[in-house]
């Protein structure tokens, strides 16, 4: 890049709006449909009503897994069905990740899409801990006990998405608990085991990727927990002075692409943090040192997502809950390039940290985006959740890097549509007026498991079924 071409840093900032809205584009929209995922021994009924491997949900989590291959990871199961308000109506729904293969294909020259994509679900795995863990008797909701039917069948403990599931002498940190609501994932790597970021706890756990088992725990910075736990959100959020709010714990999860590091980021402020302060955490996966750092929004009402662009510069989803599924308008779904170089650790602060938040730069307006591929705002789904980098693209004779989104449809396509995948497309060029840059993740070629394998992996726990290749 010659002197000339060289943007100050200032002025990126400056015209980063009007930058990112002319440069970044929506390549392509693909839909997943159906009324079951592939894990057909939860397909029993929940204290709901609904089977228990419904389709939906796939959004809340999105990571690349190489090539053609992403992760999903559905959050705590169908609670939008009213049927028991003193467990906010979630079930012993168990907590599982869908891996999908996402083609895409070049259209010809005048199409509305510069590519079609065409998203195939292919293994369903279910999560798992090799020790006990704690679920609720239900003797206090009116129910039976939360630990779900597979786990006397399979000798398993599972996961799930039941509020009650949790002991209630020790604090939300507490890695026994059963409950799980799974919101950010990423892909070791090596390929070989994936990291899913919750909001109950709030937790980080790492699951083998072929069998679902958690094969390591987080321990997070204590002030993100809460010492006064309760099946009802409500309840919790008005009993606690400290901690996470209730259903809005740690949203997103990026790695690094060294994959030496996580980075979560909490939907919303802690209870001791005002004027729209919300924590990212850095956890050293090697050591478990973590630090913290404050987000200030801007405009949405909480943060869903984050991806790592290189080891220091990310971007955030910053949304509102306005759209399809809410029954109104799209209004906020806005991207942000943040940068944590020079940041201040928080760790031990609280309060309004304004000026302690990192600098971001509008990165791209996702309603305008879509609005100008003729999507209008109704039809923007309201929860905006997962984002994931993809393989590179040619479009127009450019190298073009792929980023895509995702919604939650809450697992009511009738309501909210069915799971989403919109591909978004950027260059370094347009990187490098924000002052940005991208650096790949490697992520290591995984063989596909043989028959004998998958049928080895058994009982339920559909092990991933994908042959990955690592980018170019």
């Amino acid at each position: 890049m010659t002197n000339k071409k060289i943007i100050p840093l200032l002025l990126a900032a400056i015209l980063a709006t009007s930058a990112a809205h002319a440069t970044v584009s929506l390549l392509a929209v693909g839909t997943l449909s159906g009324s079951a995922d592939l894990s057909s021994q939860t397909s029993g009924l929940l204290e709901n009503g609904v089977a228990g491997n419904i389709l939906g949900g796939m959004g809340s989590g999105f990571a690349w897994a190489g090539g053609n291959t992403f992760i999903a990871t559905p959050d705590r199961g169908p609670n939008a069905t009213a049927y028991n308000s003193l467990v906010d109506d979630t079930t012993s729904y168990i907590s599982r990740f869908q891996t999908l293969n996402m083609s895409l294909t070049q259209n010809a020259p005048g199409a509305t899409y510069a590519y079609s994509l065409a998203p195939t679900l292919i293994a369903t795995t279910l999560l798992s801990s090799a020790t006990a863990l704690t679920y609720g008797s239900g003797a206090d909701v009116g129910l039976g006990s939360g630990a779900p039917v597979l786990n006397a069948i399979n000798g398993t403990n599972y996961f799930t998405g039941r509020s009650d599931n949790f002991d209630p002498s020790l604090s939300s940190g507490n890695l026994n608990n059963a409950r799980l609501d799974p919101e950010g994932v990423r892909v070791s790597n090596d390929g070989k085991s994936i990291f899913v970021s919750d909001e109950y706890g709030p937790y980080i756990y790492q699951f083998d990727r072929a069998t679902g088992q958690r094969i390591k725990s987080f321990t997070l910075p204590s002030n993100l927990d809460i010492t006064k736990l309760s099946a009802q959100g409500g309840v919790e959020i008005a009993s606690n002075a400290v901690g996470r709010v209730s259903n809005k714990g740690m949203e997103g999860l990026a790695i690094t692409p060294d994959g030496k590091t996580l980075v979560g980021i909490m939907q919303a402020p802690l209870e001791q943090d005002t004027n729209k302060i919300v924590r990212i955490v850095t956890i050293d996966i090697a050591s478990g040192t973590t630090h913290e750092y404050a987000y200030k929004l801007t405009t949405g009402s909480g943060v869903s997502e984050i991806v790592a662009l290189n080891d220091h510069q990310f971007v955030v989803d910053e949304r509102d809950g306005k759209g399809l599924g809410d029954g109104s308008t799209a209004v906020a779904k806005q991207l942000f390039k943040i940068d944590l170089t020079g940041a201040q650790d928080v760790t031990s602060l609280s309060g309004d940290l304004s000026l302690k938040a990192v600098p971001k730069v509008l990165f791209a307006d996702l309603v305008a985006l879509m609005n100008a591929k003729g999507i209008a705002s109704s039809q923007i789904p309201s929860k905006i959740e997962g984002l994931a980098f993809g393989d590179d693209l040619i479009v127009d004779g450019l190298v073009t890097h792929t980023l895509y989104v995702t919604n939650d449809n809450d697992f009511v396509s009738a309501v909210a549509g069915d799971n989403k995948f919109f591909v978004f497309g950027f260059t370094d060029a347009d990187l490098a007026r924000l002052g940005a840059s991208f650096t790949e993740q490697a992520i290591a070629d995984v063989p596909e498991p043989n028959s004998c394998a998958m049928l080895l992996l058994g009982l339920g726990v559909m092990g991933v079924a994908a042959r990955r290749r690592s980018r170019k």
